[in-house]
């Protein structure tokens, strides 16, 4: 076999492939050199053996260094086919168990999930390192600064309005629409109506409603006297004196000034009493009487068609993420305000509340230990997917890059080794000549 395909560089990667990181490509270099050196050592043992071997005869101590030479060709050799068949093919020769990551790798994603599976996602390794390090104090101790409270603020805000971008409009009214119609629409407003009003007026509480009406009615009464002239004098007979006319006006304006102000000083007023009695019974009706529900019913649906509940979801969405929107995209708006007031005292708590800091931790554990007790096989089989999508050529090309700087050490220790190894027993060999054949 020839010397140079022992130790021939791969192959560049096919031009489809993604081009390799700053670092890879650091390695890579630094693997080709590592090759290099090994094949030189190779090649300097071959020369060697190939001299000593002609001038043997002339120049008997060169038998030593060929014994040297051959066996550090033996162990060179024996140790590129081992670090070779890791990877590819030797001599692109299909000897059984070689090319094994390529051959194996599905196999070798299956193992490493396993691994990290029952190594690194154990409830008690996950458990432990979460209670060393104390998350909420640490946490505390980063939010209590301005700086974190601004740049956590200003995060939110850009997470907030990319969702509120992301979310369709259109959904958002149909949801809005739905959620109305279903609590709004739905519903029977008489029953529920006349149990809030039969509450309000056992409490006395529309008292306050009529105090205010009242009032208003006799404001007006004050304000506008003329409104009420010829209310009563424009229904008599024509054949009635202008004067009398304008007296019986005076006498009914007084009359119902005097009414109003009547019932605005007398709690017990008989018309209080009238009113209070009507919407009893108005409340009574509201749950009870089949009419009056209809009826209701019937205004509901005037009021609230389905054209005006979608303009009303529409209008209520729209207000809601323009605003929402502009808050969110100044620094000095109010939301922001609140939310980095907001981020500072829940830093300030952590760092100072010990035992929320301790029940804070105590359930982060607990929820990680559920995550990891129910998914951590789901968890672990990310990296066994991961690997079985992973191009055959490229995984060895991956893993190559990696470790194979530190095996190309193999092939140079290999070459020392061997020489040694062969210096040695010829030593031997020779020795147990002398000594017996003697």
């Amino acid at each position: 076999m020839s010397a140079p395909s022992l130790s021939a560089p791969a192959p560049p990667a096919p031009a489809s492939r993604a081009p390799l990181s700053p670092s890879d490509e650091a390695r890579r270099v630094a693997l080709v050199g590592m090759k290099r050196l090994a094949l030189g050592l190779l090649l300097a043992m071959a020369v060697i053996f190939a001299v000593s071997f002609a001038l043997q005869d002339r120049y008997p101590w060169l038998e030593y260094v060929r014994a040297a030479a051959e066996g550090g060709m033996v162990g060179a050799i024996a140790d590129w086919f081992a670090v070779t068949a890791l990877f590819r093919y030797p001599l692109g020769l299909r000897i059984p168990h070689t090319n094994i990551i390529a051959n194996r790798k599905d196999e070798i994603g299956a193992s490493l999930g396993e691994f990290v599976e029952s190594n690194f996602l154990s409830d008690s390794v996950v458990r432990g390192k979460l209670e060393s390090i104390g998350i909420s104090r640490r946490l505390g101790a980063w939010l209590v600064q301005p700086a974190n409270a601004r740049r956590l603020t200003d995060e939110i805000s850009h997470a907030g309005t990319g969702l509120l971008d992301l979310l369709s409009d259109d959904d958002i009214k149909d949801l809005l629409e739905g959620v109305a119609r279903e609590h709004l629409l739905e519903p029977t407003w008489g029953p529920s109506l006349g149990r809030l009003g039969e509450h309000l007026v056992e409490s006395g509480r529309h008292h306050a409603a009529v105090d205010l009406l009242v009032d208003k009615a006799q404001s007006w009464l004050l304000d506008h006297p003329e409104a009420f002239g010829q209310a009563v004098s424009t229904r008599l007979p024509r054949w009635v004196p202008g004067f009398v006319g304008e007296m019986v006006d005076d006498r009914a304006y007084r009359e119902v000034l005097g009414f109003v102000s009547n019932v605005q000083a007398d709690p017990q007023h008989p018309l209080r009493e009238a009113l209070d009695h009507y919407l009893a019974e108005l409340m009574g009706d509201l749950q009870h009487d089949e009419v009056m529900v209809a009826r209701v019913e019937a205004l509901k649906l005037e009021l609230v068609d389905n054209a005006k509940l979608r303009e009303f979801a529409s209008d209520a969405w729209e207000s809601l993420k323009e605003s929402l929107l502009a808050a969110l995209a100044d620094p000095t708006s109010a939301l922001r305000a609140g939310l980095e007031s907001t981020v500072l005292d829940v830093g300030a708590r952590l760092v100072a509340d010990e035992s929320l800091g301790a029940r804070i931790d105590r359930w982060l554990a607990d929820t990680a230990g559920y995550v990891l007790q129910k998914y951590r096989h789901e968890i672990a089989g990310v990296i066994t997917e991961t690997v079985e999508r992973w191009d055959p050529a490229e995984t060895t090309e991956k893993i190559e890059l990696q470790v194979g700087k530190d095996l190309q050490f193999i092939r140079i220790n290999g070459t020392v080794v061997g020489a040694l190894a062969g210096l040695v027993i010829f030593a031997l060999a020779q020795g147990a000549v002398v000594l017996f054949g003697g």
